[in-house]
């Protein structure tokens, strides 16, 4: 090979690399019928080995945002009248998201939870049955975490085991005791706080709510944001939230484990 010839292979094979870097970013944009939609912007691999604990509302570290990105998470479900909602909501706009899963609301619902899935969203999991984690024995605490997590891997996947396929999980109410983190970590398994919340929780309305996670979202720049995705106000305002991340320039970032490759991500 002449030295012009493996100047050019050489040049051929950094763009094909540069372009196939470009490609996991983007590949979700790429691959979004509508051209003006928000889409995912880039995917962001999550290490327990590196970031155990994230969310600046619990935590003193979260993720590596930059200024005007974003995560979204659903909490408690899946609830398919209004699961079913955000998911459309998400889909109309080439977003993917993570949902935390009450153990005992996808064994009611394997079919949402196959369905979230399907259209590339992350599952965590939230327990088996939501109590507050501080205040029971550890070792109850414990089976809440690895019942909520089979029954979850079986609605998934056919398959009850309690190592999950996404190693990430949030505690109800934001509440865990030292121990029960230790035992999370030990089993690599990144917990997940946020950064700031739509306090859907609280009754209001829909409009109220936009108003209140939106100047949340102005005033914080950038961050992990808590929805619950079983709220009808929740799921009322999810087009329009979404429409506000487009026009005010934010961009949705997709959280999957460390070692999921794109394809995997996309297959997810």
């Amino acid at each position: 090979m002449t030295k012009m010839l493996r100047l050019k292979w050489m040049s051929i094979s950094v763009s094909a690399v540069l372009a196939g870097l470009a490609g996991i970013a983007c590949s979700e944009a790429a691959d979004c019928p509508r051209k003006d939609a928000l889409g995912t912007s880039r995917v962001l691999s999550v290490d327990a080995k590196t970031t155990p604990r994230i969310g600046l509302k619990s935590f003193p570290e979260t993720l590596p945002l930059a200024d005007h990105e974003v995560v979204l998470t659903f909490d408690d479900g899946p609830h398919p009248p209004t699961t079913s909602k955000v998911l459309a909501a998400l889909a109309q706009e080439c977003v993917r998201a993570t949902f935390f899963l009450i153990g005992l609301h996808a064994s009611e619902h394997p079919d949402m939870v196959k369905r979230i899935a399907r259209e590339g969203h992350t599952i965590g999991h939230h327990t088996w049955s939501h109590p507050f984690m501080a205040r029971i024995p550890f070792e109850k605490a414990k089976s809440e975490i690895d019942r909520g997590i089979a029954a979850d891997e079986m609605a998934l996947k056919g398959v009850s085991t309690t190592t999950p396929s996404t190693p990430f999980f949030r505690f109800p109410y934001f509440e865990g005791t030292p121990a029960q983190l230790d035992l999370l970590q030990s089993r690599g398994i990144v917990v997940f706080g946020a950064d700031l919340w739509a306090s859907d929780w609280n009754e209001m309305t829909p409009e109220q709510e936009l108003k209140l996670v939106t100047e949340r979202l102005a005033a914080a720049g950038k961050g992990i944001i808590l929805f619950h995705d079983p709220k009808a106000r929740t799921a009322a305002i999810m087009p329009a939230f979404l429409r506000y991340l487009r026009d005010n320039g934010y961009r949705v970032v997709h959280v999957v484990p460390a070692g999921m490759s794109q394809k995997s991500a996309d297959a997810h």
